[in-house]
């Protein structure tokens, strides 16, 4: 059953909890009688059942709007337009939105990525960044948010922020390059800064009641674990994961894949900003040093 999280906006949890989405992929429904999706999710028959249940005859979806091409959240765009005729937006496909560097390094292929990636995803309409669409006679806001990934949203409607996978209160940003990038990430948060929304509500688990505050802890938790991989390269040259294995001595294992990603993200953008150097071209063997 879809949950109240604010005026005119409900929440269904698609069925797809993991050690990497919580509880599951948030589905957000806006509105009183035009109805706007903020991703859909996986593509899931449980799922899109109660997306379809959880409007009420008088309704009618109007839009989907995904946040961002990873396979628990975009998927299920497709089938749920194909049910209601309302068209999907986003800022691009799965490759929208990568800087050149990213690019680069995706081509080169030396440094993996691509988990979880719908590269079938496919908006009907592209959204600027700033973008407004009019719903239910209120402004709703496309905020452009590389970082987590090159394609990532984040959009404002009736007081809120829906924050994707940008912001979420449970764990800090995954962010695996090629498709991830931490330099874009910080920018972005700097961005919201500037916003007045105080709600954020994320891709998944609970609202955040202070999104400014999370903003904030966000970016001091990525400069200390910046200041953290400059100590120990510090003291030799070291691989990403050799760095990974060091630094998150408390994580459970099956997760170590993921930090030895963050990690990454942390050496390309030392490299990009000249605070360390790569022996050889960036890839997930090779060691770094600090300058």
């Amino acid at each position: 059953m879809a949950e109240t999280q604010a005026p005119q906006i409900r929440r269904l949890v698609a069925p797809n909890p993991s050690p990497m989405t919580y509880t599951g992929t948030n589905t957000y429904l806006l509105g009183l009688r035009d109805i706007a999706v903020i991703d859909p999710g996986p593509d899931n028959d449980a799922h899109f059942a109660a997306i379809v249940s959880a409007i009420a005859p008088d309704q009618k979806i109007t839009k989907i709007l995904v946040t961002h091409a990873h396979l628990d959240h975009a998927p299920l765009a497709r089938r749920l337009s194909a049910h209601c005729g309302a068209p999907i937006y986003a800022y691009g496909d799965s490759g929208a939105g990568r800087s050149a560097q990213m690019i680069a390094l995706s081509a080169a292929g030396a440094i993996g990525g691509g988990e979880g990636v719908d590269y079938d995803f496919q908006p009907d309409i592209t959204l600027k960044d700033g973008a407004v669409l009019d719903h239910e006679g209120q402004e709703l806001i496309a905020i452009w948010t590389p970082g987590h990934f090159g394609n990532h949203m984040a959009f404002s409607w009736n007081g809120a922020l829906f924050s994707g996978d940008h912001v979420m209160a449970w764990a800090s940003t995954m962010i695996s390059p090629p498709d991830g990038d931490l330099g874009a990430f910080r920018r972005s948060c700097a961005q919201l800064q500037q916003r007045r929304e105080r709600l954020y509500l994320p891709g998944h688990g609970d609202a955040i009641e202070d999104g400014p505050a999370r903003l904030h802890w966000l970016l001091a938790h990525r400069q200390e674990r910046e200041s953290q991989i400059i100590s120990h390269l510090q003291g030799q040259p070291n691989t990403a994961q050799g760095l990974a294995e060091a630094i998150y001595t408390d994580i459970d294992p099956r997760l170590i894949h993921a930090a030895t990603r963050n990690v990454l993200a942390h050496l390309i953008d030392l490299c990009e900003r000249n605070l360390a150097t790569c022996q050889g071209p960036i890839d997930l063997q090779a060691k770094y040093s600090v300058i």
